[in-house]
C-alpha cells in the first residue's frame, strides 16, 4: 500500500509552499507521525509528518523548491520494493511565479512603508526549526552562520558546519571565554585531541593585556588601589557568572522567631559545658534548613552543564551539604557542613566553629570550601532585615537571613511584642518554579516558628 505525502495548506490564503529541508532520504524507514520535511510559507514554518509507517520511496519535490498546496511531494510504501508503476514518478514542477512577481518594473513609486518592510526582511535571519533548535542546544548564535538553503536560509547542516569550524572546547571553557570576552581562536588546547579546557581559558585571561582604567578626576585623590586578583577576583568572577547565567527570583517572608530565640537560650545554657562555647543561631539555622532540604529534595539540587554532549541536567543530590557564607579578610568564603541532615546539633556547632575559624585564618582547604548543595547567608549581625542574596552556583537556591528583633505583632488575636526575622530565598527559576520554592520557604519558616519539630 502506497501513501501520498501531501504539501499541506497552512492558512486560508496560502497557495504554495517551499520545502526547506528533507529529514529523510529515499529508501529510509519511517514511522507514522515522524517528521519528514520542513515546509515554509510566507507566514509560517511547519514540520510535516509521515502519513504512515513504511519506507520513503520517492521524493518528488526536492529541498529548496516551491510547489502548490495539496501537491504530492513524496510517496511512502509499506514495503521497500512495492510497485510504484501506477504513480507519476516525475519530480513535480516548481510553482510558476505570479504575474505580479514576473513583472520587471514596479507599477509605481516605492512607498516608505515598502522600503521599511524590505529592510526588515533583509535584517531577518531565516533558519529552519531544526537549525534554530541545534544552534540553541549548542549555544551559538545564528548571526555569523551562512545559510545554504533557498534564499540563504540556514539549515541544520549549516549550523553543524559552523560548529566544526570553531575551536573545540569544553562547555565550561566556552562559557568562561564568553563571559571574559576571550576569542577561543588562537588558544592552544591542552585537553584530549587538543580540546580547549577551562584551565586553557584561565591562562588566556591571565595573559591578556587589560587596558588601564580611566584615571580618577584630579579633584579626587586615591586612598589606595587594590588589585583584583586572588580570592577577590574569584569572588567577582563567580558573582558575575551567577548574575548572568541564572534566572534568579527572590521570595521574602517574615517569621515569628520567638520560639527560636527561647530554644537557643535554653540550648545555650544546657550545652555550654559540653561545647565550651555558646550555641549560635547559625548552628540552629543549618540544622533546620538541612531538615527542610530533606523534606523538599528538589531544592537540594545543582545544575550540571558538563555533560559530554553539552546537554544540561538538574541533579537532585543525596547528600545534604549546607554552606554558610562567612566574611573574612580574604573575602567571602563558604565553609561547608557535610551531611548536615544526619549530624546532631552539637556536631554541627563544633564543625562550624572549626571551619569558620580556619577559613578566617586562611587555612581552609578547597574541599572544605566546596561541594555544598545549599547556602545560607546571615547578615543579621549587621542589622540587615531583608536582601537579595546571589546564588552560589551551581546550587538551586540560597537563603538570606536578617536580624532577629523585637517587633509589634498580632499573636493569638492580641497585639504584643514578638521576636521576628525576615527570610529571603533566592532561587534559580531554571531549576525550580515559584510555587515549589515558596513551599520550601514556608516549611523553613514553620521550623523557625516551631523549632521543637526538629526532634520530631
Amino acid at each position: 500500500m502506497v501513501k501520498e505525502i501531501i504539501l499541506p495548506k497552512l492558512g486560508q490564503t496560502m497557495e504554495e509552499g517551499t520545502i526547506i529541508e528533507w529529514l529523510k532520504e529515499e529508501g529510509d524507514p519511517v514511522e507514522r507521525g515522524e517528521v519528514l520535511f520542513t515546509l515554509e510559507s510566507d507566514k509560517a514554518t511547519l514540520d510535516v509528518e509521515s502519513p504512515g509507517k513504511g519506507f520513503l520511496r520517492r521524493i518528488l519535490v526536492p529541498a529548496g523548491e516551491a510547489a502548490p498546496v495539496l501537491t504530492v511531494v513524496g510517496l511512502v510504501s509499506k514495503a521497500p520494493d512495492e510497485d510504484l508503476s501506477s504513480y507519476d514518478l516525475q519530480p513535480a514542477q516548481p510553482a510558476a511565479p505570479s504575474e505580479e512577481a514576473a513583472e520587471a518594473q514596479p507599477h509605481g513609486p516605492v512607498t516608505a512603508s515598502e522600503v521599511q518592510e524590505e529592510d526588515r526582511e533583509r535584517s531577518r535571519i531565516f533558519a529552519s526549526p531544526r537549525a534554530r533548535r541545534r544552534a540553541r542546544e549548542e549555544g551559538v548564535g545564528l548571526e555569523g552562520i551562512t545559510g545554504s538553503g533557498p534564499r540563504g536560509r540556514i539549515v541544520e547542516q549549516d549550523v553543524l558546519d559552523h560548529l566544526s569550524a570553531l575551536p573545540q572546547a569544553t562547555p565550561v571553557a566556552q562559557r568562561l571565554a564568553s563571559h571574559a570576552g576571550i576569542d577561543l581562536v588562537g588558544i592552544a588546547g591542552s585537553g584530549p585531541g587538543g580540546r580547549i579546557t577551562k584551565t586553557d581559558v584561565e591562562r588566556a585571561i591571565d595573559a591578556r593585556q587589560v587596558p588601564p582604567e580611566p584615571k580618577p578626576p584630579t579633584s579626587a585623590s586615591v586612598l589606595r588601589e587594590v588589585p583584583m586578583r586572588g580570592v577577590r577576583a574569584r569572588i567577582a568572577q563567580r558573582m558575575q557568572t551567577s548574575h548572568q547565567e541564572t534566572a534568579p527570583v527572590t521570595l521574602t517572608t517574615e517569621a515569628d522567631a520567638t520560639a527560636l530565640v527561647d530554644a537557643r537560650e535554653r540550648l545555650k545554657a544546657a550545652l555550654a559545658d559540653e561545647l565550651g562555647f555558646n550555641l549560635g543561631y547559625n548552628d540552629l539555622l543549618i540544622k533546620l534548613v538541612a531538615r527542610a532540604l530533606r523534606a523538599f529534595p528538589y531544592m537540594n539540587a545543582v545544575l550540571d552543564t558538563t555533560g559530554a554532549d553539552g546537554e544540561a541536567a538538574i541533579r537532585h543530590l543525596e547528600e545534604v551539604n549546607v554552606a554558610l557564607a562567612v566574611d573574612t579578610e580574604q573575602g567571602l568564603l563558604v565553609p561547608v557542613i557535610r551531611q548536615a541532615d544526619t549530624k546532631p546539633l552539637t556536631e554541627i556547632a563544633r564543625d562550624l566553629r572549626d571551619l569558620v575559624g580556619r577559613a578566617r585564618a586562611g587555612e581552609a582547604t578547597p574541599d572544605e570550601l566546596g561541594g555544598s548543595t545549599f547556602t545560607i547567608t546571615n547578615l543579621g549581625m549587621h542589622e540587615i532585615d531583608a536582601f537579595t542574596p546571589i546564588i552560589n552556583l551551581p546550587e538551586a537556591a540560597i537563603l538570606g537571613v536578617g536580624r532577629i528583633k523585637a517587633s509589634p505583632a498580632v499573636h493569638h488575636g492580641e497585639l504584643c511584642i514578638r521576636q521576628t526575622v525576615w527570610l529571603s530565598l533566592t532561587f534559580d527559576h531554571r531549576l525550580v518554579d515559584g510555587a515549589p520554592a515558596a513551599r520550601f520557604l514556608q516549611h523553613v519558616k514553620g521550623l523557625i516558628e516551631e523549632p521543637y519539630l526538629l526532634v520530631a
